[in-house]
C-alpha cells in the first residue's frame, strides 16, 4: 500500500505546481493536521482515493469549512483494508482555544478508546498532529510532545506514528524518521511524504486476531 502523508505546510507540487508523478499510484492519504481545507479537497479529488486527517492546533475553519470528501478520524479507530488507523490531533494546550489538551486531557482521550483498541487487536498506525515527548518535539510548551503517546506505542508496538507540528524550518535538527524503543517507526509528515507497507505487515481485513472483531467483519461482508 502506498501512502501520501501530508502535515503543517501546502506542498506546491501537490498544489501551485501539481504534478501528478508525485501522487502516482497513491492508495491513501494520512494528513496530520494544520492544512488548508481546500488543499486537502483539492488533493482527494485529483488522486481520487480516500484521504483520512486529524485536526491540528490551527484548524479551527474546518468548524465551518471541513475538507469535503475527507474522514475525520479524531479519537476513532479507522479499518482501511485491514490496516488500523488511530488519530488523535491537536497539540499541547497553550492557552485557551480547542484543539489543544493538556497531558491529562489527551489521557483521557486515549482511555476512552481503550475499549476499542482491545477490541480491534490494537492498531497499525498511530496519526497525531503533535510528537511523542522527547521524540522529534522541541522544548517549548507549545511544540511538546505527549508522553501518554510513548505508553501508547510501548503497549501495542504499531508500525508507524505519524505525526506533523514541528516544521523543517524550525532549525531544530529536524529529522524526518526516527526508531521509537517500542520498536515503532516515528515520521515527521512534514510537507509531504510517501511511505510503502506491504501486505505482509499488517493484519488483512478481518484477521487482526480479535475472535469478536474478525466476526463483525465477517458477518458484515466487510472482509
Amino acid at each position: 500500500m502506498k501512502i501520501l502523508t501530508v502535515a503543517d505546510e501546502e506542498n506546491k507540487w501537490l498544489w501551485d505546481y501539481y504534478d501528478a508523478e508525485k501522487v502516482k499510484d497513491i492508495d491513501l492519504i494520512l494528513s496530520c493536521g494544520d492544512l488548508d481545507p481546500d488543499y486537502l479537497q483539492f488533493l482527494v479529488t485529483m488522486t481520487n482515493c480516500p484521504l483520512l486527517y486529524v485536526r491540528g492546533n490551527h484548524d479551527t475553519k474546518y468548524d465551518k469549512n471541513p475538507p469535503l470528501g475527507c474522514i475525520n478520524i479524531d479519537d476513532r479507530i479507522y479499518d482501511y483494508k485491514g490496516l488500523r488507523i488511530l488519530g488523535l490531533g491537536g497539540s499541547m494546550r497553550y492557552h485557551r482555544g480547542p484543539d489543544m489538551y493538556t497531558e491529562e486531557e489527551m489521557q483521557k482521550r486515549i482511555r476512552r478508546l481503550k475499549k476499542r483498541m482491545t477490541l480491534m487487536n490494537g492498531f497499525d498506525i498511530l496519526l497525531t498532529h503533535a510528537p511523542a515527548k522527547g521524540w522529534g518535539d522541541m522544548d517549548d510548551l507549545p511544540h511538546q510532545g505527549f508522553e501518554c503517546f510513548n505508553g501508547l506505542m510501548e503497549k501495542w508496538h504499531p508500525l508507524y506514528m505519524l505525526h506533523g507540528h514541528v516544521h523543517k524550518n524550525y532549525g531544530s535538527g529536524f529529522e524526518r524518521e526516527r526508531l521509537h524503543s517500542s520498536g515503532t517507526k516515528i515520521v515527521n509528515a512534514y510537507s509531504a511524504h510517501i511511505l510503502e507497507i506491504g501486505e505482509d505487515e499488517h493484519p488483512a481485513k478481518g484477521k487482526t486476531g480479535s475472535a469478536l472483531y474478525d466476526l463483525y467483519i465477517a458477518m458484515t461482508g466487510q472482509a
